[in-house]
């Protein structure tokens, strides 16, 4: 059998031992019980992901994905296709905020390409560092981006299992350097359409309830939108029941490597951190292929996309920020990994009443 055959049965419950530690030890530091909020719940969270009583965060990473679809040819974005490649040569430069946001956390970040559809501006065609401050880049191209899926599949089978497997293998070789927390990202012009497209069909809502003005769109471009992705779903009819099957249908090459790097965090009890709607979409996937998954996920932020909100409550998820972004790159991401360090810290550094000298509560 393939790994994607059987991840499922390797992403389990969360470590029940160590979350129950954590949450002694949490009402034995100087402070009265559950003073600290929703820092308190995802340090128990965060214990039970990794099974370590006091988690440490010491080398994130953000991984950003990118690729480009054929839907944009209905339409479906103000920007052209050609900003995809444009915006990888930028976080590879360093010049993107999805840079300077990971780098005020400490993150390190990799842009991939497993379908761009054209040549990247002054990037080569394999693998290295950017420049000051820049992402370190990676060539995995499975094609030039996705075909239009109002017309034909956006991807074949082969080429869905491929990026799914360009996503776990890039995953893999990161936590294998050391990486203990990811966050995730993306980047190609029409991806809301096709994350809208995912989740109208895995959430049974209606396109228009899921999707929202993506790069900008004016009113009407959003009515057009929304029958585009009604278009597609009624062409090929895809079975929630199959999610594979709905990633090929009407997904993206970088919402599948996003499913396969979501799947191999969480097999590898490594925190994955959500940025926003088209995150949210390939988790979708992955929890339909692992049913287990979501809590192994912490959602950064609620995307402007009106989407995000029903991806986000499908998944059980509540997140940590709400600050009106729709950037994606894994900008949310980068913000709340601060957060994620801070919630554990707590757990290595605080005193407790005891070792304090301080009375506890009556």
């Amino acid at each position: 059998m393939t790994w994607l055959e059987t991840v499922s049965e390797r992403i389990g419950p969360l470590d029940a031992t160590a979350s129950a530690a954590v949450a002694a030890r949490l009402d034995r530091l100087t402070k009265p019980p559950g003073s600290l909020g929703r820092l308190e719940a995802l340090a128990i969270r965060l214990a039970g992901i990794t099974g370590a009583v006091i988690p440490r965060f010491e080398q994130p990473a953000i991984v950003v994905f990118a690729a480009d679809h054929g839907v944009t040819a209905q339409g479906v974005s103000a920007y052209p296709s050609a900003v995809t490649a444009q915006m990888v040569a930028n976080f590879v430069g360093g010049g993107a905020a999805i840079n300077v946001l990971a780098r005020r956390a400490g993150a390190e970040v990799v842009v991939v390409d497993v379908g761009v559809a054209g040549p990247i501006p002054g990037v080569g065609d394999g693998r290295g560092p950017g420049g000051a401050g820049g992402a370190q880049f990676i060539a995995n191209r499975i094609a030039d981006g996705t075909r239009d899926m109002t017309r034909e599949a956006a991807m074949t089978p082969a080429e869905t299992f491929a990026a799914i497997e360009a996503g776990r293998s890039t995953v893999a070789e990161l936590i294998g350097g050391g990486c203990d927390l990811l966050g995730v990202g993306e980047m190609g012009i029409g991806n809301t359409t096709a994350a809208s497209a995912i989740a109208a069909v895995l959430t049974l809502c209606p396109a228009a309830e899921v999707t929202g003005r993506g790069t900008g769109l004016d009113d009407p471009a959003v009515r057009h939108k929304v029958t585009v992705i009604e278009a597609a779903i009624d062409r090929h009819r895809p079975d929630p029941a199959d999610p594979i099957g709905v990633l090929g249908a009407v997904g993206g090459l970088e919402i599948a490597a996003l499913t396969g790097a979501i799947l191999a965090a969480a097999e590898a009890h490594v925190p994955v951190v959500l940025d926003g709607f088209i995150t949210g979409s390939a988790a979708l996937v992955a929890a339909a292929i692992a049913p287990g998954l979501p809590p192994r996920l912490v959602a950064s932020h609620t995307s402007a996309e009106p989407g995000h909100r029903i991806v986000l409550a499908h998944l059980g998820l509540r997140p940590l920020l709400d600050l009106e972004l729709r950037l994606g790159e894994g900008s949310g991401a980068a913000l709340a990994l601060p957060l994620v360090a801070a919630s554990t810290a707590i757990l290595a550094e605080m005193a407790t009443f005891d070792s304090a000298g301080v009375s506890g509560p009556s």
